[in-house]
């Protein structure tokens, strides 16, 4: 799966885990954890892009994870991951 297809996923699930509660989308953002790992391949904006995705992603999760209001950091995740995937696409 190329890094652009990656993101994309991350994409879709990100979306459909917004619409979650936080008992369902914890277990959704887990399991993106192995498709956000770099390969180390890519060009650093690539690979900047990707980890900025990653981090996003975590903040959303920590949120959810204590109980805390999370409305805010889903579109920063998205945008984040939409980042990646146009710049990973680009290569």
């Amino acid at each position: 799966m190329t890094d652009s297809e990656k993101a994309a996923t991350i994409i879709e699930a990100l979306k459909a885990a917004e619409r979650e509660t936080a008992q369902t989308a914890l277990p959704i953002l887990n399991g993106l954890a192995g498709l956000v790992q770099g390969d180390g391949e890519q060009p650093l904006e690539v690979e900047e892009a990707r980890s900025s995705a990653f981090m996003a992603i975590c903040e959303v999760g920590k949120a959810l994870h204590r109980g805390q209001p999370a409305e805010g950091l889903w579109g920063p995740a998205i945008e984040a991951a939409e980042r990646w995937k146009s710049l990973a696409r680009g290569r």
